[in-house]
């Protein structure tokens, strides 16, 4: 009974403590600090060899063509639809990503550089959309220098020399732009980069100047529709062989805002092909009405 005569402060000191169960609770405490706090661990978003492959794999799509050379639009929805599902569900450095806190933090949005090239790669397929169909219509490139090749040359100079512009400011833009190192895939860039100038200058090959460059609207059609290389790749080789261009190059730089910009692309391709198919396909559809015309006619 004495030891209840001890102070309270005496008694804390002589209290045996058991090792065993100090070390159990600890590890309880331990346990439960987790259960309040846990620690979330993110994995910086990279690419794999897998996301590369997927890439080209969903890129490279055997279109179906129409009569003229270019792809109809059946073709050009499953070569975007392909893109999306790639972007949005299969990379796991899309999902990395998305989880970023804030994406000012890694694009300078205030950045003017940023803005021209966001202004020049909307103007270019507007401009030779709406001068296409002007010509077309009116033919007032003809009239102007004198001849439909020659306002074909006239205009492909033209587009050819924004296409220029075009890309000297997204460089510029680029330069601008904040660092990010899990965006830095100089490999993957490089690969993808090739990959896009080998479909541009094959399908420039292709079909040559007039082909390239909106003949049809000008009267100059083919006289069979192209279904070599790269036209038997993918429907629509110059639209995304210049999108994994500017992929490959923001990648190759490391920068974010190169991969907006290459969005923007991608969407006003998509956008463009939904308008140009269904009216180049008309051009040659009339085509084919009068020479049918011309035979019943002869036949008669």
């Amino acid at each position: 009974m004495w030891w209840c005569n001890v102070p309270r402060s005496q008694k804390r000191r002589d209290k045996v403590v058991d090792p065993s169960r100090t070390g159990v609770k600890k590890k309880s405490q331990a346990k439960s600090r987790e259960r309040r706090n846990p620690v979330t661990v993110r994995e910086e978003p990279t690419w794999t060899r897998v996301d590369v492959i997927c890439l080209l794999k969903l890129l490279l799509i055997r279109g179906q063509h129409s009569s003229s050379s270019f792809p109809s639009s059946s073709s050009s929805s499953s070569s975007s639809s392909s893109f999306f599902l790639f972007f949005s569900l299969h990379s796991s450095w899309f999902t990395g990503f998305c989880a970023m806190a804030s994406l000012t933090d890694f694009v300078d949005f205030s950045s003017k550089p940023l803005l021209w090239s966001a202004a020049t790669i909307a103007f270019n397929p507007i401009f030779w959309n709406i001068v296409a169909r002007a010509e077309y219509r009116n033919h007032f490139l003809t009239r102007l220098f004198g001849g439909a090749y020659n306002g074909c040359y006239a205009l492909a100079v033209t587009i050819f020399s924004l296409g220029i512009l075009r890309d000297h400011v997204y460089q510029l833009a680029l330069a601008d732009q904040p660092f990010y190192a899990p965006v830095h895939q100089p490999i993957v860039g490089g690969v993808l980069f090739t990959v896009g100038s080998v479909l541009v200058l094959s399908s420039m090959w292709a079909l040559g100047v007039t082909g390239t460059y909106l003949g049809d609207y000008f009267g100059i059609l083919m006289d069979a529709p192209v279904t070599g290389f790269p036209f038997n790749v993918t429907g629509s080789p110059m639209y995304w062989g210049s999108t994994l261009n500017f992929l490959g190059v923001a990648l190759y730089h490391g920068k974010v805002a190169g991969i907006l910009l290459t969005a923007q692309v991608f969407v006003l391709y998509w956008f463009a092909l939904g308008w140009e198919d269904p009216f180049t396909a008309e051009i040659y559809a009339k085509r084919e009405r009068e020479r049918a015309k011309k035979q019943g006619g002869k036949k008669q």
